[in-house]
């Protein structure tokens, strides 16, 4: 195997349907329900969440479907750099915290 994601992979999205089709029908409802309904987020604010998320999960295929629903709502580059430089600044914001995780198990080993 020499890339472990690439868009090729779609095509396995009928097997998970297959081998299990109440659970992706459940799935499908309740992203449609999240991203489609209309609420006190606006859609286009909903996409660029999603993004965020996306990109802080790392999945390929979140990132190109919501950046293509975002821009298909026409944010603009500046609200989808924004976007990603707030994404980068909590991710490594996380990182620092865990770090405080990490130096409080080295401080109550046993030395």
């Amino acid at each position: 195997m020499k890339q472990y994601s690439e868009p090729s992979d779609k095509q396995f999205t009928n097997d998970i349907i297959k081998g299990s089709p109440k659970q992706v029908e459940a799935w499908l409802n309740f992203d449609e329900e999240i991203h489609n309904v209309e609420s006190a987020i606006p859609s286009k604010y909903k996409e660029l969440i999603s993004i965020a998320v996306a990109l802080t999960t790392q999945c390929p295929y979140c990132i190109e479907v919501h950046t293509n629903k975002a821009v298909e709502m026409g944010i603009s580059q500046q609200e989808l750099t924004e976007t990603i430089t707030i994404t980068a600044a909590l991710r490594s914001g996380a990182a620092m915290g865990y770090g405080l995780l990490s130096m409080k198990f080295f401080k109550n080993i046993d030395k």
